[in-house]
């Protein structure tokens, strides 16, 4: 047993040590986040970056340490098959759909406040040339889903950093203990891991610390079983890379694409992050189990 938890206790601290210190710079300079807007100043870009290679790194580390001479790209999830691109494409759909359902549920209790008719929060956040102009601003609109997607696609070697470790290492050598044992365990490393972050506000910008990590801990524990929902469906970490790059970019810009901006969403109110986003995320994670155990009791 010991044998097996030292390889797992080896990565997380590489990994939660590689992330202090790529934040050290922000930590130093008193940075602190107060906005809820998704701008972010080249200092942090380039610090985040770091932070977000090393589960890679950590898993790289730990397996030549203890599984020397394992095939490094099957053994992280590093593969290509048939069913992958189609996984991917889910993958990208899947935390649009659920951030859409959590702006619902949302706007039904009052904590999101949409502007369908004028986009007033896009606007301001996204195309400030295009204030107080009429009707919808589909050019603006369109030139924002390039932009959208070009920068998805440049972060998402950062991503390939996370999720090499989280679901190409950590997630798979939990997982032989159990399912709730496996996701309880990777969200509260992955929570664990964001620490820095979320003490520079970074995740719940003006939100005090304790209410910030207890939220994100939640977050990460529902997320994580619909990562590893995609990671299994191909046999390939590729689809939990395109959808973690999916739930810290298209996600985050959603709620403001669609809000009023008299009202300015919150991450603790509002999206994936928020009570409205973990009822979604609960809501295909108890189709997932179900669908699990129906399949169970027809084998």
């Amino acid at each position: 047993m010991r044998s097996k938890i030292r390889p797992v206790l080896t990565f997380v601290l590489l990994a939660c040590a590689g992330m202090w210190l790529a934040m050290i710079p922000l930590l130093v300079t008193g940075f602190q986040r107060t906005s809820s807007d998704v701008g972010m100043g080249a200092l942090e870009q380039i610090c985040i970056g770091a932070a977000m290679l090393t589960p890679a790194l950590a898993a790289l580390v730990a397996l030549r340490r203890w599984e020397p001479g394992t095939p490094v790209r099957a053994t992280l999830g590093l593969t290509w098959n048939r069913r992958t691109a189609l996984d991917c494409l889910l993958a990208l759909a899947c935390p649009l759909v659920l951030t859409l359902l959590a702006l619902g549920i949302g706007t039904a209790a009052g904590t999101y406040h949409p502007d369908l008719a004028d986009l007033s929060g896009f606007r301001q956040q996204f195309a400030p040339e295009t204030v107080g102009q009429r009707g919808i601003p589909l050019t603006a609109l369109a030139a924002w889903a390039g932009s959208l997607l070009v920068q998805m696609l440049v972060s998402l070697p950062l991503f390939f950093g996370e999720e090499l470790g989280w679901q190409g290492y950590l997630f798979p050598r939990l997982r032989p203990r159990g399912p709730v044992f496996a996701v309880l365990t990777t969200g509260f490393v992955f929570a664990l891991w964001h620490l820095p972050t979320l003490l520079l506000g970074g995740q719940y910008p003006s939100t005090p610390w304790p209410v910030a990590i207890a939220a994100f801990l939640i977050t990460c524990v529902l997320v994580v079983p619909i990562f590893a929902w995609l990671r299994a469906r191909s046999a390939s970490v590729i689809p939990a890379v395109v959808a973690h790059t999916a739930v810290s970019t298209a996600a985050v810009q959603l709620p403001w694409v669609l809000a009023d901006a008299d009202h300015p969403p919150h991450p603790l109110t509002s999206g994936l992050t928020s009570w409205p986003g973990w009822l979604a995320m609960s809501v295909l994670v108890s189709a997932l189990v179900l669908r699990r155990r129906q399949n169970r009791s027809f084998n």
